[in-house]
């Protein structure tokens, strides 16, 4: 297992569409198990194989609270076969974007159908923060970012922050002071 770098934006590869696994094989495992590892790291509580610059449709997650087990999750090939016209709020938050949180409305409930670790195919009714999570996640694969979900006000804010923030990490750039969110009194 290893620890890969997460893509962040403005990164390209962002919006790639990712393509069918097909089989869940020792490569995919592998995957799988990299992913994980790096979203333990980061710290996140989900991940898409394109946010490691793999186009696959493959996720990992692990909603378990801090003083409880790990139980990781993994999905390959998944697709939402229903969604619930009832809709929930979540505050949501990607590793791709770091720091950077905001309220995204998304369908209640949902079926997904999908592969699992042992390229079994399975299906499940999910609600809440796991419905939440695999739509973001799901989000990934189809090369959308939960700031697509926002306000154009919003997301064009967003993209610009982190599109300037990308071009002053950039190697050769001139270096600043870290970003400082209160205004400074005249110390």
């Amino acid at each position: 297992m290893a620890i890969r770098p997460i893509l962040c934006l403005p990164d390209p590869r962002l919006r790639a569409v990712s393509e069918k696994v097909g089989v869940v094989d020792d490569a995919v495992r592998a995957l799988m198990d990299d992913m994980l590892e790096t979203m333990y790291d980061a710290p996140g509580i989900g991940l898409a194989a394109i946010q490691i610059g793999v186009a696959r449709r493959v996720i990992v997650m692990d909603l378990a609270r801090k003083d409880e087990e790990p139980a990781p999750r993994f999905f390959a090939d998944p697709e939402i076969l229903e969604t619930s016209q009832e809709e929930s709020v979540y505050e949501e938050g990607c590793l791709s974007i770091p720091e950077y949180y905001e309220e995204v409305s998304r369908p209640a409930k949902i079926r997904v159908r999908y592969l699992d670790r042992d390229n079994k195919r399975c299906e499940i009714e999910a609600e809440g923060l796991l419905a939440t999570c695999l739509q973001h996640e799901m989000d990934h694969l189809e090369g959308k970012l939960f700031i697509d979900h926002l306000s154009r006000l919003k997301r064009e804010r967003a993209i610009k922050k982190f599109t300037k923030a990308a071009r002053q990490d950039a190697p050769g750039a001139p270096r600043r002071a870290p970003e400082i969110r209160e205004k400074q009194s005249g110390l």
